[in-house]
């Protein structure tokens, strides 16, 4: 007699205990005193940028891509091994005390340069803004534990509402106009970041508001779950500024817009351009694969809990980050996102690499595309031409 486990095709996940990568970049700031220290250089305070900018993508450079899929026989022991849960969890409490020991640390060393107090609170900004990803793969679960972790995760960058606007916002209308979250052909990240950010939280707030209302209620209440997000954040600063002191207000305002600068500049790689399709009856088209960008960059995949799939995992939500799948037909990034941030920053090169890649994904066709307002018209005549 044969069973089900037999029959299985043996399979092994390479990648098991790599996955750890993505708690143990939260111990960066923390790396980077140690380094300062020890060698007299202000530059080490800067470690946590340094490290996500120049050492993440050399090695994503140097070990290159994996588009290799898990067979989906081995899927539900995939998903039903708590192994991969715990992995996420940990990164909370790290991030945590590292984001405290940070600010700790910087109002115990009142002497220290400005420029090494800044690397520093950008660095601490630089875990927090990881751990909203981390947040990110919680909130896509259905355990109220879970939920409540990814809402504490995001309290250090005063961004709680990404909890209601991604799940209930970004994924209803993600690769269209009306989506905050979805850059645009022919749009620089420095216009994108104020239109999403300021989006995000109307967004937000009128979901929220919208909900409480079919339920006969008010949006202010304690049950607006922004509310309950924001009120961590001022629960968390109020804490942190009695214990340390007013000298560290500054910095919790340079590590948040920090933070959510690298979940807002993710954001802008993920969509830029695509767009899908609009019925007879006004409604769009379910999201597919090829509208988001995809990237199987191993490094970068690691510390992120494969994020870079977000084809598969606009498609399927609730899939683990385990079990996130490459697909063929999907749009490619070039590299990897530590690398593709920063052509975002520049929107000249930018543009020189990505815009040739839209148009080609919609084979010169542009009235396909999200684009730009001010300048749709004028993309689509120049490609029709």
């Amino acid at each position: 007699m044969t069973t089900a486990a037999v029959d299985a095709p043996a399979w092994t996940d390479k990648k098991r205990w790599l996955w750890m990568l993505g708690f143990t970049v939260m111990f960066l700031p923390l790396s980077g005193v140690q380094l300062a220290e020890a060698t007299g250089w202000s530059l080490f305070y800067w470690f946590a940028p340094l490290f996500i900018y120049t050492v993440i993508p050399a090695l994503d450079l140097l070990i290159g891509t994996d588009d290799s899929n898990p067979p989906e026989s081995a899927v539900a022991g995939l998903e039903a091994d708590k192994y991969y849960r715990y992995v996420v969890y940990v990164a909370v409490p790290i991030a945590y005390a590292v984001w405290i020991w940070s600010f700790h640390y910087l109002a115990r060393t009142p002497d220290l340069h400005w420029f090494a107090q800044l690397g520093l609170a950008v660095s601490a900004g630089g875990i927090a803004g990881v751990s909203i990803n981390t947040a990110h793969e919680l909130g896509h679960k259905t355990d109220p534990f879970e939920r409540w972790l990814a809402r504490i995760a995001l309290a250090p960058v005063a961004y709680g509402h990404f909890y209601v606007e991604h799940n209930r916002g970004h994924h209803v209308r993600v690769a269209t106009p009306e989506d905050p979250a979805s850059s645009r052909f022919g749009e620089t990240f420095w216009e994108f970041f104020p239109r999403t950010v300021i989006g995000s939280v109307k967004s937000a707030w009128d979901i929220e508001k919208k909900r409480l209302a079919r339920n006969g209620k008010g949006p202010w209440t304690i049950e607006n779950e922004n509310l309950q997000a924001w009120a961590m954040t001022v629960v968390l600063y109020g804490a942190m500024i009695a214990w340390l002191g007013w000298i560290i207000v500054p910095f919790l305002v340079v590590q948040a817009v920090y933070g959510f600068s690298l979940l807002e500049s993710v954001n802008y790689l993920e969509h830029y351009g695509l767009c899908r399709k609009k019925g007879a009856d006004g409604k769009y088209e379910r999201c597919q694969p090829h509208h988001s960008w995809n990237s199987n960059h191993v490094v970068t995949n690691l510390f992120l809990y494969q994020l870079q799939r977000h084809s598969d995992h606009h498609a399927y939500p609730t899939r683990s980050y385990q079990s996130l799948r490459h697909f063929e037909n999907c749009p490619q990034l070039p590299s990897g996102y530590a690398s593709m941030i920063l052509l975002a920053y520049l929107p000249p090169l930018w543009f020189r690499l990505m815009d040739p890649k839209v148009v080609a994904h919609y084979g010169g066709d542009m009235s396909q595309a999200n684009i730009k307002p001010s300048i749709r018209e004028q993309v689509i005549a120049r490609h029709q031409s």
